[in-house]
């Protein structure tokens, strides 16, 4: 009874830490209100279509159930909780079997002693709970969110096809392919994690899979999956091809760019899946390293290819997938370091780790209180405020009976749009985005009400081909715990000319 329940001891543990971060998600879920890019991204689900003009549509699919029943935002905010749950599973599960097949064919090294498969997937567990960045993710729901679990799975079934020696059955091409599908479905970054499943394919030297129709069927499910988002590029001149490309690579490379997001990798991911990959590359017995080595591509691909990318400009969170796909290996190598003497510097980096994750999840919830004020521009005022002046902007508009509510950045529209829907939104620059495509261009003569917020303020687009006049009709100032944040201001503009010119305010709406 003793040796059962130390057996499943590190599976409850690995209970434990998943609860207490669905708790912390479940917190910060119904105490913010949506980021910018959850906004953008509930309101494909509000205006459904094949695909979309920044990223494949499946990141709307999945929310339109409640979307279309007016859940609000913390309701929303379960779908990423429930996609991190499932993720952190499959890190736990990849792990213990990844052990398993390792133990069972002596290539761990026993000089330590060998891992118990439940306590590698505690620390494979351990790697993303304990990771900072993960938890943004797990709260709002963005394409990245989505291919995390995906990506996952596929390298799951690499290790099945390493464990069957390059064999599978027709069921399991069936669900490759709708696994390649769904990704492409999620991100087009997805086939950085299919290359990767075709390079640790070819090093196991078996190619009967050309002689099988189910390799046949999962491309042709994949594809077909896959084809909606082709098909709609292909009617508007693929344009999604071409902003991704254009966004890919960025401005002018520069090496410094490149220093800078390795080290904000390893801040907002933490030094724990290094240190585990370190323990397992010192400690492995030589005749695993191939097969690591075959797993650690769906890290190293991705990450290595967004660091390249990186030297033009990058986002830290696109390398989320592949840092959950080094998770399981590392899990590996920390219970090997668990069980010698090295326990003590793991125990270092969870709690330095731990202690920013609770903290800063923390500051998300009081907008930074109380350390914000120390700053001249709080960074979390983001996450408060629209919602009220959406509502304001939405009254004024079926009170002067407008054409809609105005913006003159991009960035400012998703939540004005989520919040003030149906409204059209216009967003006042020369730029093609997807509120082109929502609502077109503001048609000259209109008249809207005009949103300036206090954090990225615009001069009133007044002047020769602007609008005739501008009328400031109500300022609202936004405070939370009895600091304040930001300013909206809501301005009545009339007799649009046609010809954007957005500028940026020198002086700042904020008090």
């Amino acid at each position: 009874m003793s040796t059962q329940l130390t057996k499943q001891s590190p599976l409850a543990w690995s209970f434990i830490l998943v609860l207490l971060g669905t708790a912390m998600h479940l917190a910060l879920a119904f105490t913010t209100e949506l980021s910018v890019d959850e906004a953008h991204y509930a309101l494909y689900a509000k205006h459904l279509a094949w695909s979309y003009f920044d990223h494949p549509p499946l990141v709307g699919w999945i929310q339109w159930p409640f979307v279309a029943i007016n859940a609000p935002d913390g309701i929303l905010r379960l779908i990423p909780i429930s996609i991190w749950i499932i993720s952190c599973i499959l890190v736990y599960q990849i792990a213990y079997q990844l052990n398993d097949y390792c133990t069972d064919r002596g290539l761990l090294s026993t000089q330590i002693g060998l891992v118990n498969s439940s306590f590698a997937g505690l620390a494979a567990v351990a790697v993303i709970v304990f990771a900072p960045l993960p938890h943004v993710l797990a709260v709002g729901l963005v394409p990245d969110t989505l291919l995390t679990p995906l990506s996952l799975a596929i390298l799951w079934m690499t290790l099945q096809w390493i464990k069957q020696d390059g064999q599978f059955s027709f069921y399991q091409w069936i669900g490759l392919g709708l696994l390649f599908g769904l990704a492409g479905l999620s991100k087009y970054t997805a086939v950085l994690y299919a290359i990767a499943f075709v390079i640790a394919c070819l090093t196991v030297p078996r190619y009967s899979f050309l002689k099988q129709s189910g390799f046949y069927l999962a491309i042709a499910i994949a594809l077909l999956l896959i084809s909606p988002v082709i098909l709609w590029n292909a009617q508007h001149d693929w344009i999604s091809f071409k902003y991704q490309i254009d966004h890919g690579s960025g401005g002018t490379w520069l090496w410094r760019r490149v220093a800078a997001f390795i080290g904000l990798q390893i801040a907002v991911f933490g030094f724990l899946p290094l240190l585990g990959l370190w323990a397992l590359s010192s400690s492995v017995h030589w005749r695993m390293r191939p097969w690591i080595g075959i797993l650690l591509i769906f890290f190293a691909l991705p990450f290595g290819v967004f660091a390249i990318l990186s030297g033009g400009g990058g986002l830290p969170h696109w390398t989320t997938p592949a840092w959950f796909c080094l998770a399981p290996i590392a899990g590996i190598g920390l219970a090997q370091w668990w069980q010698s003497d090295k326990r003590w510097l793991i125990a270092l980096f969870a709690a330095i780790q731990g202690t920013l994750v609770v903290s800063g999840l923390t500051l998300v919830m009081t907008a930074g209180y109380p350390i914000a004020s120390q700053f001249k521009v709080n960074p979390l005022a983001d996450l408060f405020g629209w919602r009220s002046a959406s509502i304001r902007a939405n009254l004024l508009v079926n009170e002067l009976k407008a054409s809609g509510i105005a913006v003159q950045n991009w960035t400012l529209a998703s939540r004005v749009g989520w919040y003030a829907k149906p409204t059209p939104i216009y967003v006042l620059d020369d730029r093609l985005d997807q509120f082109d495509l929502w609502f077109g261009k503001l048609p000259e003569g209109s008249n809207v009400i005009l949103l300036n917020w206090s954090e990225m303020s615009f001069k009133p687009p007044v002047g020769e081909g602007q609008f005739r006049t501008c009328r400031p009709l109500d300022r609202l100032s936004i405070a939370h715990l009895g600091q304040a944040l930001s300013q909206f201001e809501l301005s009545y503009c009339q007799g649009w000319g046609g010809k954007a010119k957005p500028e940026r305010e020198a002086l700042s709406l904020r008090p």
